[in-house]
């Protein structure tokens, strides 16, 4: 079952480019959400956390803050 995940990222992330390639590479779809321009969003994810820093990557109702590959390979069920 496909799991829906979404990340709140900004264009000059490192670890929200790694993020995004490692659902590319891992065919998982995403949405995004670049909190750099996107005010309203920005909010969400201080709500969702109460901090500012990206990536902020949720799965379902699972929140990650920052790239954990092992925690999202865990959750979305890939890997061994």
């Amino acid at each position: 079952m496909q799991k829906t995940v979404t990340i709140y990222s900004t264009p000059v992330c490192h670890f929200c480019h790694a993020a995004k390639d490692f659902f590319n590479n891992n065919n998982i779809e995403f949405t995004e959400f670049d909190v750099a321009s996107d005010t309203e969003k920005r909010q969400e994810m201080v709500d969702l956390t109460g901090q500012m820093g990206v990536p902020v990557i949720k799965v379902d109702d699972d929140v990650v803050v920052g790239f954990d590959e092992v925690k999202l390979s865990e959750l979305l069920g890939i890997g061994s």
